[in-house]
This record gives structure tokens, C-alpha cells and sequence, in this order.
């Protein structure tokens, strides 16, 4: 079974930034979709970013402008650049590998973003 290595959470305060990274070894990489969704207590689960293996990226309007997903299949990784964090971006993120034929998850990471 494939499991995705997620690092790069952690705290940090309004308007910095993180760097997600999500590896996934032992996939053909460059056919699958990557992303991250983020999940905060007491909410549903959003759909923050997507590359498709065109280089195509899809992201949620409440990230628009401040994320940038981005991809190296020379190293099987992905990675969410996220900058002007908020308290709002507050959550788990999970990242996620997806084909027509399979779907990957990550352990999940904690972003905490507070003063």
C-alpha cells in the first residue's frame, strides 16, 4: 500500500509562510493528480489546491492569490508554498494522489497559524 510522506507543518504567525512537501514513492508519478485538502475543527473539508499532470493547478477562492501548488517529478513531490497565512488557514492539511485508478492520502500535517 502507498502511503504519501507529508512534512513542512507546523506554527506560524498572521502573514508568514510554510511550505507544504507531499513525496510519494513507489507511483508513476507524473500520471497522477496532486493536492492538498485542509481540514479545521468543526468544519468540512475543503479542497485547497490541485496540479494535474499537465501542470494544470486549480485552487480554492480562500487561497487564491496566497498558495501556490507546484510539482517535481524528477523527485516524486509536490509542495504548497503558502504565504500571508491567517488564523482561518488553521487546520490539517492532507495531501492527496490521485488516478483513474487509485487514490493516495498523506498522514495529514498541522498548520497553526496564531500570534
Amino acid at each position: 500500500q502507498v502511503q504519501l510522506v507529508e512534512s513542512g507543518g507546523g506554527l506560524v504567525q498572521p502573514g508568514g509562510s510554510l511550505r507544504l512537501s507531499c513525496a510519494a514513492p513507489g507511483i508513476i508519478f507524473s500520471i497522477y493528480a496532486m493536492g492538498w485538502y485542509r481540514q479545521a475543527p468543526g468544519k468540512q473539508r475543503e479542497l485547497v489546491a490541485t496540479i494535474y499532470s499537465d501542470g494544470t493547478t486549480h485552487y480554492a477562492d480562500s487561497v487564491k492569490g496566497r498558495f501556490t501548488i507546484s510539482r517535481d517529478n524528477a523527485k516524486n513531490t509536490a509542495y504548497l508554498q503558502m504565504n500571508s497565512l491567517k488564523p482561518e488557514d488553521t487546520a490539517v492539511y492532507y495531501c492527496y494522489a490521485d488516478s483513474p485508478r487509485r487514490h493516495y492520502w498523506g498522514q495529514g500535517t498541522q498548520v497553526t497559524v496564531s500570534s
